[in-house]
């Protein structure tokens, strides 16, 4: 599936959802789902700029494409950073890059997030795009 495949996937998802307290529930338990890293994992160097919470994005480069692990320490955000993976992993620096995240403001999530956590979630996508421009041929 394409990046914009999933984001089409994503606001459909988010479509059935009424209000915005479904939503965030949602985005929980989306966060839920991920696998918890462990506390040796939990570098400085793996944590994001500008998060009010702590988020911690680990990249695996592989066959040219790059595979994330997250966590945070507030579900909400690792429910945010749970949407991001769905979009990136499994895709080559490239496609990282170039990618246009058109499914945040079309589910309404940057207009309901709080100033910190929209700075968190700008944080994380910048976080992973510099990890794919570590990793670019």
């Amino acid at each position: 599936m394409s990046t914009t495949e999933i984001q089409n996937e994503i606001i459909e998802d988010f479509s059935v959802f009424d209000d915005w307290m479904d939503k965030y529930q949602y985005i929980m338990d989306l966060g839920k789902e991920l696998d918890p890293i462990p506390d040796d994992l939990k570098k400085d160097e793996f944590l994001v700029n500008g998060c009010q919470s702590k988020v911690w994005v680990i990249p695996e480069f592989k066959d040219g494409k790059l595979f994330f692990k997250a966590d945070s320490d507030a579900f909400i955000t690792k429910g945010i950073v749970a949407l991001l993976l769905k979009v990136f992993n499994g895709r080559t620096p490239e496609e990282i890059l170039n990618t246009d995240l058109f499914f945040i403001k079309e589910i309404g999530i940057d207009e309901h997030l709080s100033m910190s956590r929209a700075n968190g979630l700008n944080g994380m996508i910048e976080k992973i795009r510099d990890y794919a421009k570590q990793f670019k041929n």
